[in-house]
């Protein structure tokens, strides 16, 4: 599984004109999930992406976790992160889960970060979605489990 982790002021996601995910403070995360991937790789990664310290402390310092900050996580299933362009210039995608399998396994992670005591909206698996974020810093963190 791969991840960018944005950290953001706020963000939310539409699908069809309609908002389905929101948050403020926290991080807006793309979720790719590959061939090889279960559910032992979406726990890994929740606990990278639950535990990750970007978040600035009272000296300025990267240091406080999403808890320690009241954050929350917009999760979007991003299957263009498993992306191969190193044939040319027209990227190859097979190294990305079929959409069967991979739902399962964002579900997954999803599940994972609630389970810690996360606040966590998500973005519809398949679906074309805009996303709009106020970004933070700029902060991002790119997570491989």
């Amino acid at each position: 599984m791969k991840a960018i982790v944005q950290r953001v002021l706020q963000a939310q996601v539409q699908v069809d004109g309609k908002v389905v995910g929101s948050i403020e403070k926290g991080f807006l995360t793309y979720i790719g999930v590959g061939l090889n991937d279960k559910p032992a790789s979406a726990e890994k990664l929740a606990d990278k992406v639950g535990g990750l310290r970007i978040f600035e402390d009272g000296a300025g310092k990267m240091n406080l976790s999403l808890q320690d900050v009241g954050g929350d996580i917009l999760a979007i299933p991003n299957f263009t992160l498993l992306a191969d362009a190193s044939q040319g210039r027209r990227p190859a995608f097979s190294a990305a889960a079929p959409s069967v399998s991979a739902e399962p396994v964002f579900a997954h992670f999803i599940l994972s970060l609630r389970q810690m005591g996360l606040t966590v909206s998500s973005g519809m698996f398949g679906a074309d979605m805009i996303i709009t974020s106020k970004a933070e810093g700029p902060v991002n963190i790119l997570l491989e489990a």
